[in-house]
């Protein structure tokens, strides 16, 4: 979120050449295709060091380095609604220089979607982690419900309900970081608040 919200916020305040450059690397991080990127990424560090090399913070930094192309488009959106806004125009007639109007007014009103978004991407994040532990390219050494999972899926004819717990508590932390992101949007957004 921290890239998402730094290009989003550059790019829909300059504009021009500055939004150009940057969207057009935006837009090769969206066709890049994530999932297969992260298995190939992992199948070749393991084969690398056998021993569980880079593991879960490997696969922790892999999500954050290639999710984050579709919440600086909409971050971006947001700041070219907020650059238009009355106040922003008076801060510039005043002599704000560019980075204080970004971190003092524009950043403070696009707050609201970027703590949205980051909640939303938490519940991503998780999803993904748990299909590539379940698909076995996750850390061996860590103990993760997707791996709980896919252990539970071999034995399924014998002891059917070990799944239940893993795939019960997913489904819990993710619905439970989505209804915090759509609760946090109605409490945060100001054009909610009237």
């Amino acid at each position: 979120m921290s890239i998402a919200t730094i290009i989003g916020l550059v790019s829909g305040y300059y504009g021009g050449i500055v939004d150009n450059i940057l969207m057009r690397i935006t837009e090769i991080f969206l066709v890049i295709p994530f999932l297969l990127i992260l298995l190939v990424f992992l199948k070749v560090i393991t084969a690398l060091a056998p021993s569980g090399g880079g593991g879960l913070s490997m696969v922790t930094l892999m999500i954050g380095l290639f999710s984050w192309a579709s919440n600086a488009r909409i971050i971006r959106g947001e700041v070219l609604r907020v650059k238009e806004q009355e106040y922003i125009e008076a801060s510039r007639t005043l002599g704000a220089s560019r980075t204080r109007i970004i971190f003092r007014h524009v950043l403070p009103n696009v707050l609201h979607i970027i703590i949205v978004l980051t909640t939303l991407m938490i519940a991503t994040s998780i999803l993904v982690e748990a299909g590539v532990s379940f698909l076995g390219f996750g850390d061996p050494n860590a103990i993760t419900w997707g791996q709980q999972l896919q252990k539970a899926s071999e034995a399924v004819k014998e002891a059917w309900w070990e799944g239940v717990f893993p795939g019960l508590f997913i489904t819990l932390l993710v619905l439970g970081f989505s209804l915090l992101g759509n609760g946090l949007r109605d409490a945060l957004d100001p054009r909610l608040r009237e």
